[in-house]
């Protein structure tokens, strides 16, 4: 007795914990329509940016510029831009936390004014870098539209002489002389350094980063006096664009080993293990894997580089000198870069000279625009991304091997299980574990 009412008890306690008491009746969902007279469903808004969050910022804004005229033109003395615009931001951000805080609570108050913060941050780099390029594009559009600004030097071109006569084009030739031996020299030398310090560690590496590291920040002044020193004065070579390519070359090479080690860094080992696993060595890891997957980073890296050196001017004006002539020869005498020839023309009183030292500053931002351009066609494509035409190949590729194995298989006679003569051996004319066995006699 006492075992079966511990049995039903247990029993009772199971059904209770799997059936939970109901306690009042069910209800079904109503049953939606569905098909092409159905009504449509209610969507739900899942943007972040709501009215009250738009009014508050239409709001504040345009409470903080009144506040701010009333304060400069009414109260105070005052009739600064630049304080205009930061007592108005001042007084925004009050206004906008004061309405926030309506709504929201402390959290979310200093989320959004972090968010005004940031956004406030972007805009002013956004308005500065338009600022910089509309201002130089502006004062020297004057110049730009003449040919004879891309076709012609100023070797006869005096200061007084109007802007249809001379031209840039010895500084367009020195500029891309000088970058073009730059990247020669730098290139191969940055990313076998990058290469070497993520795949050789050590003392030695850990060494040269440091040294890398420290050459970062080192000033273009300092670079052209080395090149000045070593080159020129104790090698006896003379002032000439190679000379300045050097310079140039000592200030982009540890911007392109540094940004190239850290791209390297951020490649996955597991890619570098299945190389391995495959039977592959280091360097053929390094080479087929390593480098393709990291291609886009180190175009980034050649930019960086690229972008440090172009628009220098000290070292070019130590180691090649000014000159008005054209010069295809940059190692033979002066040769002038467009950063050169906008500092040389820019200081002049000459309303015409100022116009093509700003003419030159535009071009130069053309330049290293199609430079970054170009760089991006490149390597712009991350691993295993294919164009169109390397789709079109590959799949070209493999129908011809698809027709290939199959023209194969066709050729090889089979030979059915079972047949007469079947020993389960080699026979003749069936492949074998070895091949196809010849025939005997």
């Amino acid at each position: 007795m006492t075992t079966g009412t511990a049995d039903t008890t247990a029993a009772g306690t199971a059904d209770t914990l799997e059936s939970p008491a109901v306690t009042g009746p069910t209800v079904t969902p109503d049953v939606v329509p569905d098909g092409p007279g159905a009504p449509a469903e209610a969507r739900r808004a899942t943007s972040t940016l709501h009215a009250r969050d738009v009014f508050a910022l239409v709001g504040s804004g345009a409470a903080a510029v009144a506040m701010t005229a009333v304060l400069f033109g009414r109260v105070l003395p005052w009739n600064a831009p630049l304080g205009f615009t930061v007592v108005a931001y001042l007084a925004f951000t009050a206004l906008y936390a004061v309405l926030v805080s309506l709504d929201e609570t402390g959290a979310t108050v200093r989320a959004r004014l972090a968010q005004t913060l940031v956004h406030a941050l972007a805009g002013l780099l956004l308005a500065a870098l338009l600022f910089i390029v509309g201002y130089a594009l502006w004062r020297g559009h004057e110049a730009l539209p003449h040919l004879n600004f891309f076709t012609e030097d100023m070797s006869g071109t005096g200061p007084l002489q109007p802007i249809t006569d001379g031209g840039m084009l010895h500084a367009i030739v020195g500029t891309l002389q000088q970058i073009g031996i730059s990247l020669l020299i730098t290139v191969p030398l940055g990313l076998a350094c990058a290469v070497f310090l993520n795949e050789v560690p050590g003392r030695y590496a850990r060494f040269v980063r440091t040294i890398v590291e420290a050459m970062t920040a080192l000033p273009s002044i300092v670079a052209g006096l080395f090149v000045y020193a070593t080159a020129i004065l104790a090698l006896g070579l003379d002032k000439s664009g190679f000379a300045a390519a050097l310079a140039l070359s000592v200030m982009m090479l540890p911007i392109i080993i540094r940004a190239a080690d850290v791209v390297i860094r951020l490649v996955p080992g597991s890619l570098r293990e299945a190389s391995y696993a495959l039977g592959a060595g280091q360097w053929r890891t390094v080479w087929t894997v390593v480098l393709p997957t990291a291609r886009s980073g180190l175009t980034t890296a050649v930019i960086l580089g690229t972008a440090r050196g172009i628009g220098e001017t000290s070292p070019v004006l130590l180691t090649s000198g000014a000159a008005t002539g054209l010069n295809l020869n940059p190692f033979d005498g002066p040769q002038t870069s467009l950063p050169l020839a906008t500092f040389t023309l820019v200081a002049s009183p000459e309303k015409t000279m100022i116009v093509r030292g700003f003419g030159c500053a535009a071009l130069l931002m053309a330049l290293v625009l199609l430079l970054f351009l170009l760089a991006r066609l490149i390597g712009g494509r991350g691993p295993g991304q294919l164009s169109r035409g390397q789709q079109r190949r590959r799949a070209a590729a493999s129908l011809r091997d698809l027709e290939r194995m199959g023209g194969a298989r066709t050729a090889t006679p089979a030979w059915p299980p079972g047949a007469e003569g079947d020993t389960g051996g080699p026979c003749p004319g069936r492949p074998g574990p070895e091949g196809p066995t010849p025939p005997a006699g």
